[in-house]
């Protein structure tokens, strides 16, 4: 698996990551799903200069252009409902691209720390021989990664896999390498050492689909 690890380089990426880090300004919902969004348009120029592209003519009032045109079919499959923010991020930048979602959480049984990953849902396009960038903002434990997978391999089977996460753990990095094909990559805002006993990076961010949208019951 290639990593791209977007944080290691000085850019205004940073500030983005500073402001959803912060236990202050993160209380501002509205800010903290922009700041999201804007990761996202950022992962998805730095990626974009991976793919593939094909030679094409613009006519302008004034005469004609070469130009180099994105040349893949693009599914973009986030995870509800956390992966949102990121998905329109990403979307404002591959806007041709078509959509997918598909559900994923963590069941606690007896409210244990110990858990399982639950897929119930998943609305997509055919994705057979298509560039599948799966989006999740939090790359934890890299369970939830691995399950929707796992769900979406019955579907068909994409030409490549880009995952696009915010913040991940090493652990959860470690994890993927072992249950996605050896020519995945990973897009990642920032990478952080360990995770807690309930399995939550550290220091992280806390929850972010709850600093999205709310806390859930």
């Amino acid at each position: 698996m290639k990593i791209h690890h977007l944080a290691r380089q000085r850019s205004i990426l940073n500030k983005f990551l500073k402001e959803i880090r912060d236990k202050n300004i993160q209380k501002d919902s509205m800010r903290f799903r922009r700041n999201i969004e804007r990761i996202g348009e950022i992962l998805g120029y730095e990626l974009s200069k991976n793919l593939q592209y094909e030679s094409k003519q613009v006519l302008t009032p004034l005469g004609v252009k070469p130009v180099e045109m994105l040349a893949e079919n693009i599914v973009l499959c986030s995870i509800l409902r956390a992966g949102l923010p990121l998905h329109n991020g990403l979307l404002n930048y591959f806007d041709d691209a078509e959509n997918a979602f598909i559900s994923a959480y963590r069941h606690h049984p007896d409210n244990e720390v110990d858990f399982e990953i639950v897929v119930e849902y998943f609305a997509a396009p055919p994705i057979d021989n298509k560039t599948l960038l799966l989006i999740d903002p939090m790359l934890a434990t890299g369970k939830s990664l691995v399950a929707v997978y796992e769900g979406i391999k019955k579907y068909g089977t994409p030409k490549e896999i880009h995952i696009v996460s915010v913040i991940g753990s090493l652990d959860g990095i470690d994890y993927i390498k072992n249950h996605f094909p050896v020519n995945t990559s990973l897009w990642i805002a920032d990478i952080d050492n360990n995770l807690n006993q309930k399995g939550y990076i550290l220091p992280g961010l806390g929850d972010a689909g709850d600093l999205a949208f709310g806390e859930k019951m």
